[in-house]
């Protein structure tokens, strides 16, 4: 990722950060990665959660390769604005199941100074734009996109297949629920389905 030094010292505003991509590309690794750097240079850091979001325990952020940092789980987007007063970076993790007024909470954190960093899903397991994070990508200074491997081709994965025949948006799970697939992999995954 570039960051460009700002040129204008007076002006001083923060940004906000998209880490995006399929399940299991290392969005929470890297969330957890540039959190604890920012810990390490004595920022003050604050990380929240959806209070939903419960599979690896309540409290803390958790990668799939166990990497963990502690959180706030909050059941709306409108408790991190309350909550984020007085920090130097936030970070928030799996926004995709936030409401849309998460996109407003960030780009007023943003504006008052605050580093902003933000990891989802882009795509739901049907290959939509997930939530609010076509509005975040948007808003944000820095995106970065990273991908998993697939499980059939080798290849790089963008795709969340969902293994299971639950039609729910919101369901969590985990390896047995879920695959990352590449476009093709993916294709021929969906098309198998509809033949069902």
């Amino acid at each position: 990722m570039f960051l460009e030094n700002t040129v204008n010292h007076k002006e001083q505003f923060g940004w906000i950060e998209v880490i995006c991509g399929s399940m299991f590309s290392g969005k929470t690794e890297e969330l957890i990665r540039r959190l604890k750097r920012a810990q390490f240079a004595k920022q003050k850091v604050e990380i929240f959660k959806p209070a939903i979001d419960t599979r690896y325990h309540d409290e803390l952020v958790v990668s799939h390769d166990a990497n963990e940092i502690r959180s706030t789980p909050v059941p709306a987007a409108a408790n991190i604005a309350i909550l984020a007063q007085g920090c130097d970076v936030i970070g928030i993790d799996e926004a995709q199941f936030f409401d849309d007024e998460i996109v407003s909470v960030c780009n007023d954190l943003a504006n008052q100074g605050i580093r902003v960093i933000v990891a989802g899903l882009d795509m739901d397991f049907k290959g939509n734009p997930f939530g609010p994070m076509p509005a975040l990508m948007a808003t944000a200074e820095y995106v970065t996109k990273v991908h998993a491997v697939c499980t059939r081709t080798g290849n790089l994965a963008n795709y969340s297949f969902r293994k299971t025949d639950n039609d729910k948006l919101v369901m969590l799970g985990e390896t047995e629920e879920y695959e990352p697939l590449s476009r093709a992999a993916y294709f021929k995954a969906m098309k198998k389905n509809q033949g069902k």
